[in-house]
């Protein structure tokens, strides 16, 4: 799924500001670092929780141990926790970036996450962030 359709779909939800934030690998396609994503993660606390618990159908992932509200399929998915790593939902969601108007927990915050996860897709996530970061920092490498 390819940033527009991912962010729209994410808009669509009507989730309140202030209590979210874009976490997973949306934070890496917002800003073109990956160019698509099979899934947006989203965590949540108060109003936006409990408006997404409302809405969207709740599906408990066992292999995580949390419960969250899915959307158009899967294609969204909202949780109050954070299965994976240490992580203070509060700390994520107060420090994400606004960009085009959603939240984004931080790079800082999505690289260890993918340092923990240490799947296929979180190393290859790891790299294309490195040459990012390489790139915006004028490193060429030499």
């Amino acid at each position: 799924m390819n940033a527009n359709v991912a962010f729209d779909l994410l808009r669509s939800i009507g989730l309140p500001h202030g209590d979210y934030a874009v976490f997973g690998s949306g934070p890496l396609l917002i800003r073109g670092i990956i160019d698509d994503a099979p899934d947006l993660d989203v965590i949540a606390r108060g109003a936006a929780w409990s408006c997404a618990a409302k809405q969207g159908q709740l599906v408990d992932l066992p292999e995580h141990g949390v419960s969250v509200a899915s959307f158009y399929e899967g294609a969204v998915t909202v949780g109050n926790r954070w299965a994976i790593g240490d992580v203070s939902i509060d700390e994520l969601i107060d420090s994400a970036e606004i960009i085009n108007g959603l939240p984004f927990v931080s790079l800082e915050h999505v690289r260890a996450y993918k340092v923990i996860a240490n799947r296929k897709k979180d190393r290859d996530h790891l790299e294309s962030l490195d040459r990012w970061l390489a790139e915006q920092h004028g490193d060429d490498g030499n």
